[in-house]
């Protein structure tokens, strides 16, 4: 009988207790432990098992546990006798900053921070009542820890502890964090990153480096914070990634695991289309992992759907791509359509280049999950990697879909106007519906570097080729910016049946030195199609001239003219 999937549950000792389904990982206790890092950070994708793990690693070392063995018992650690005897035997400090989200400024994060470390000093209430442990300057020490504390006394907090701890039990401390990127990334979309920057790097500083009363550390996250922001002074950190071949099996189901968990359930049949939705991760040289998530929710209703891409927020994510330049946004139109691309990464996340390095987007993204590598390739000579990056799974495609339509329908309800309108060769409601569409959508698009006149079109322009592509994704292929005839057409959609026409789009920014007004600039877009001949491959693929439509779009700041 297959057991009862309990979904969301983080408490290890509950999934044991009540039988749930549970894949055993706790070999990666062994692993990390025989490692012998004094600080490990490994970075994973959102809802791939890094807060049960973190919990499961709580429950086997704590002395709070001590005793509690029973709930390893027949999973691969217990099967170990050393590590039967470790159980129970460390002191542990456990602590997430999940909970710093929302955070408006940094006045929010800072206060969100601060609560947090008072709570752990309010679950180490009892060493205060320990005779001898602590004289009264250390007491009033411990006492000033509090949600309003002074920022020295915040950054010296878990330092402090560790002490405490060392002197009570007779033995250096584990430090297990959770969600250490959390607060960056929402500085980073909140607009209080330096300010995050410098409250963190003191915190990690007194924590990590200069702590001679820890034993080892384990601190997860999705990203991997540049060194600089706030690891600088932190030579002792160990760096596990997405391309690390460490524990590369420790997080996320292997197809093993899957198989056998489909087998349990009785869903067998179905698992070449569990693979096309939920497979494509990659770790170290770990091929076929699955994100665990939407496996169990799969398990528990037996249906399709984007579980994963569902479960939070992906604010970040949404805002690089939609503020991103047109060459992302050409990138992610080949990448929805089953493209890839090729580029370099850099695993170190510079939250402060985001806005203006390629490099640094497609490298968030894909220690986010939503992109996979396929190839990995050494140039020889120069030493300089490059990468061969898809969308991950079926799953992820159509959390983008969904993304990019929200662009427009949540908030521009004229944009299905100006779609019914289009598919009609209705020009004139076009250009009323199109108006409307871009006075509301410029500012979605601007990058926040206060783009110009000529600029902001093409921002709003490529986003807009986005909405199209999921829009009309049923009826046409729809490109943009790629070689016809002997130039670069704006927009082509192609249709897939033959009930419909083809459209070619010609987008021109107002010239007030060589034209006088938006019809001679919808004039000046139409001449280029035709000079520049970029029916020429629709014609090629036997489309007649009279089923191809063309069309120009002025603009001339926020307003449109489409002739």
């Amino acid at each position: 009988m297959a057991r009862t999937v309990a979904i969301g549950i983080q408490d290890f000792a509950s999934i044991r207790e009540n039988g749930y389904f549970y894949v055993d990982k706790t070999d990666f206790i062994r692993e990390w432990w025989e490692n012998g890092d004094s600080v490990t950070l490994i970075t994973r994708p959102r809802r791939f098992g890094k807060t049960l793990t973190l919990n499961m690693v709580e429950r086997f070392f704590s002395v709070e546990y001590a005793g509690g063995g029973e709930i390893f018992e027949a999973l691969d650690i217990w099967k170990n006798a050393k590590y039967r005897e470790l159980q129970g035997t460390c002191p542990v400090i456990s602590l997430s900053f999940a909970p710093v989200k929302g955070t408006a400024d940094f006045r929010d994060m800072r206060r969100m921070m601060c609560r947090m470390l008072y709570e752990q000093y309010n679950h180490y209430n009892y060493l205060l009542e320990a005779e001898g442990l602590m004289d009264d300057r250390e007491k009033e020490m411990f006492r000033a820890v509090s949600r309003d504390m002074d920022e020295d006394i915040a950054a010296m907090s878990l330092h402090m502890l560790s002490k405490l701890l060392m002197r009570h039990y007779g033995r250096k401390v584990l430090i297990l964090l959770d969600e250490y990127d959390t607060p960056m990334q929402e500085a980073y979309v909140n607009g209080y990153w330096e300010e995050t920057v410098a409250f963190m790097r003191n915190l990690f500083n007194a924590t990590f480096k200069t702590n001679p009363y820890l034993d080892r550390a384990l601190m997860t996250g999705i990203t991997r914070v540049s060194k600089e922001s706030i690891f600088s002074d932190l030579n002792n950190l160990t760096v596990v990634t997405s391309t690390s071949t460490k524990y590369e099996d420790a997080f996320g189901f292997t197809q093993e695991e899957v198989s056998a968990s489909l087998l349990e359930f009785g869903l067998s049949e179905g698992e070449g289309k569990v693979k096309d939705w939920y497979d494509g991760f990659t770790f170290g040289k770990k091929t076929d992992i699955y994100n665990p998530w939407s496996i169990i929710n799969f398990l528990d209703k037996k249906k399709f759907s984007t579980y994963w891409a569902n479960t939070s927020s992906n604010s970040l994510v949404g805002k690089l791509v939609r503020e991103g330049s047109k060459d992302i946004k050409i990138a992610m139109e080949d990448l929805l359509n089953g493209g890839s691309l090729r580029t370099r990464i850099d695993e170190q996340i510079v939250f402060g280049q985001l806005d203006r390095s390629e490099y640094a987007v497609w490298s968030l993204l894909l220690a986010g999950g939503y992109l996979k590598v396929e190839e990995h390739t050494v140039d020889p000579d120069t030493g300089e990697e490059e990468y061969v990056l898809k969308l991950t799974n079926k799953e992820v495609r159509l959390m983008f879909r969904d993304m990019i339509e929200g662009w427009f329908k949540d908030y521009v309800p004229a944009y299905n106007d100006f779609i019914k309108a289009l598919l009609l060769h209705d020009k004139k409601a076009m250009n009323r519906y199109m108006n409307r569409v871009a006075l509301e959508t410029f500012s979605n698009f601007d990058t926040g570097n206060k783009p110009s006149d000529s600029t902001e079109p093409e921002r709003f322009f490529h986003g807009f080729v986005l909405g199209l592509m999921v829009e009309l994704s049923g009826r046409y292929t729809v490109t943009s910016n790629r070689e016809s005839g002997f130039g670069r057409y704006d927009v082509m959609l192609k249709p897939k049946n033959d009930a419909d026409d083809a459209i070619l789009m010609e987008f021109k920014v107002h010239d007030a030195d060589d034209e006088k007004t938006l019809d001679d600039t919808v004039a000046a877009a139409l001449a280029q199609i035709e000079e520049k001949q970029y029916a020429a491959s629709l014609e090629a693929e036997g489309i007649p001239r009279k089923r191809i439509r063309k069309y120009g779009f002025a603009f001339k700041g926020k307003n449109v003219l489409i002739g």
